[in-house]
């Protein structure tokens, strides 16, 4: 385990460890205090001072969230945009990409159901194409078969980043060289990434990369981000724009923002912005590298100890894996497993078909036990987990 970590004040920073074991971090993880205190400290002044007063005082602090994010994705302040949700800030540059009848958009069987769903309504309303890039031996993205299919009128490449239903982490670097050798537009899910793993746009190669808040990097629920790359930013009309998107010139026209800003609402979850900012200055505090590592070596950890248990099945995925582990016990659906499990005091949650329908019907799997592991678990933890799951 890396020592860079002070597993027990970050521990002392989650009052929630010293009751229960929390393996859901995949499904949203527990807010240090910092990230709590943030939120309702806000709060408390919107109470006290009324909503506009109090957002007006918490400028400094708005502002620096995009410097936050600049930070921990290795890009520009300008190229940021707050959002209140993976799924939105997904929507909201898919449904701007300059796509056009018959123009082809490669994606993969791990894209999660959101985002697939937006590609098939954009399929229907445009009359754009899509290829199912397959998967290699390992069930990831097949990087070689994904450049055979690029064709004349292949225009984008979307991918999930880190599945949020089979533990295995797509090539993302690789796609990104591919896209940029072809000149395509690259759009990356990072909602399970971005928290766990190092997550650098410059060196992945991707013009739009999208989060959430709620998952890996500890913030509140409600909130996600969104990177734009600038040169593409220009070229970009959001699907719909409000007066903190763009500004009326009083001649029966309008000027969009030239940063990120433009695929913003006005109205905003004003606690939430501050939450989320205070969770990605708590992880560049700790270091991505370190938060990485441990979450690695728990992960393999856990995996190691249910694989061992007579009935369990692992059913992970992929070269390089992720905090996500996915497992069934034998002659128990996996929602028992998790009700068992919950009432004994640990959080899992169950995967299920509709998140990822693609990778569940090609793995004839409609239903795992999704654990996820975060830098706060502990080896003892990961340990008496595998006895609960033992213990039927």
């Amino acid at each position: 385990m890396s020592p860079a970590i002070d597993v027990a004040r970050v521990r002392r920073d989650t009052p929630a460890c010293e009751s229960v074991i929390h393996f859901n971090n995949a499904g949203a993880a527990l807010m240090p205090d910092p990230v709590a205190h943030a939120v309702l400290a806000h709060l408390d002044l919107e109470r006290q001072r009324g909503g506009y007063e109090a957002e007006a005082a918490a400028q400094p602090a708005l502002e620096d969230f995009y410097d936050a994010f600049a930070a921990l994705l290795g890009c520009a302040r300008d190229e940021i945009a707050y959002a209140e949700s993976a799924t939105r800030a997904w929507d909201m540059a898919v449904y701007a990409l300059p796509l056009a009848p018959g123009d082809r958009v490669l994606t993969h069987d791990s894209d999660y159901a959101s985002n697939h769903i937006a590609l098939l309504q954009l399929a229907r309303r445009l009359g754009i194409e899509l290829d199912l890039v397959p998967s290699d031996a390992a069930g990831q993205i097949d990087v070689l078969a994904l450049e055979r299919m690029i064709g004349p009128r292949t225009r984008a490449i979307t991918l999930t980043h880190v599945p949020t239903q089979n533990g295995l982490v797509n090539p993302a670097e690789a796609v990104g060289r591919v896209a940029r050798k072809h000149g395509l537009l690259y759009v990356l899910d990072a909602c399970q990434s971005v928290g766990q793993l190092p997550v650098d746009v410059r060196r992945i190669g991707c013009h739009v990369l999208s989060g959430t808040g709620r998952k890996f990097l500890r913030g509140p629920r409600g909130t996600g981000f969104l990177y734009v790359e600038r040169a593409l930013l220009q070229t970009l009309e959001p699907p719909f724009v409000d007066m903190r998107a763009a500004t009326a010139t009083g001649d029966g026209r309008y000027r969009l923002r030239t940063d990120a800003r433009r695929f913003e609402g006005w109205e905003s979850f004003v606690a939430g912005r501050l939450g989320l900012r205070a969770a990605v200055r708590y992880l560049l505090a700790l270091g991505t590298d370190a938060v990485a590592a441990r979450i690695s070596a728990l992960a393999a950890e856990l995996r190691h100890a249910l694989a061992a248990l007579p009935g369990v099945t692992v059913h992970d995925r992929g070269v390089e894996r992720s905090g996500i582990v996915t497992f069934t016990v034998g002659g128990e659906p996996p929602t028992e497993t998790a009700a068992r499990l919950r009432a004994r005091g640990a959080n899992v949650s169950v995967t299920a078909s509709e998140a990822a329908p693609l990778d569940a019907r090609l793995r004839r799997l409609a239903t795992a036990v999704r654990s996820s592991v975060h830098y706060y678990n502990t080896e003892a933890e990961v340990a008496a987990f595998a006895t609960l799951v033992a213990a039927r």
